[in-house]
């Protein structure tokens, strides 16, 4: 009688961990679709940003400092890092294309200029699919992490390895509140 007491929670428990890692393998896989997706408007800053660059140096000789980070930064080949480094160099990227926007404010004839507009544009654009992008990832990996990281799921989750997603976080510029006294 015990016999079959053992093996029907045996199976139990196997018919759930199938349940279980066909639930994580199915919620890996939509946080890989919402990285590629976001990681397609990433790659296309990646490839803006040099441009941007190039306009910039040309108005403003002598911040040299500035660009010669985002120079250096765009160093990297994109193709060849993981999804942690593209993340974690592109929140960099953010705040080096911040701060080449405040650096454009100085130079009035830049800002006039018809290739600076364009790219500008474009830039925008872009920032705007990255953040709508972004909720998405975002959302997909808080699903999966709760799934990986609640009880019992979690011990079942490090059994079959797999671990928490990183967010990608907000720019800190995107966090602040907007400031509408004029100056």
């Amino acid at each position: 009688m015990w016999i079959y007491v053992v093996i029907g929670v045996f199976v139990i428990i196997l018919v759930y961990a199938i349940i279980l890692f066909n639930s994580f393998s199915s919620l890996n896989n939509k946080v890989k679709e919402a990285f590629s997706t976001m990681d397609i408007y990433l790659k296309k800053r990646w490839d803006l940003v040099p441009n941007l660059v190039e306009i910039v140096k040309g108005y403003a000789k002598h911040e040299k400092d500035t660009l010669e980070e985002v120079t250096k930064l765009r160093g990297n080949i994109y193709d060849d890092m993981s999804n942690d480094e593209k993340i974690k160099t592109n929140v960099k990227l953010s705040r080096d294309i911040d701060k080449i926007m405040v650096l454009v404010e100085a130079y009035p004839e830049l800002k006039a200029s018809d290739n600076f507009k364009d790219l500008s544009d474009k830039l925008v654009k872009i920032e705007d699919d990255i953040a709508n992008s972004r909720k998405y990832y975002n959302g997909t990996v808080r699903i999966f992490n709760n799934k990986v990281e609640m009880f019992p799921n979690n011990i079942f989750a490090k059994i079959f390895g797999f671990r928490s997603k990183p967010m990608f976080e907000a720019k800190s510029s995107e966090r602040k509140s907007v400031d509408v006294n004029e100056k």
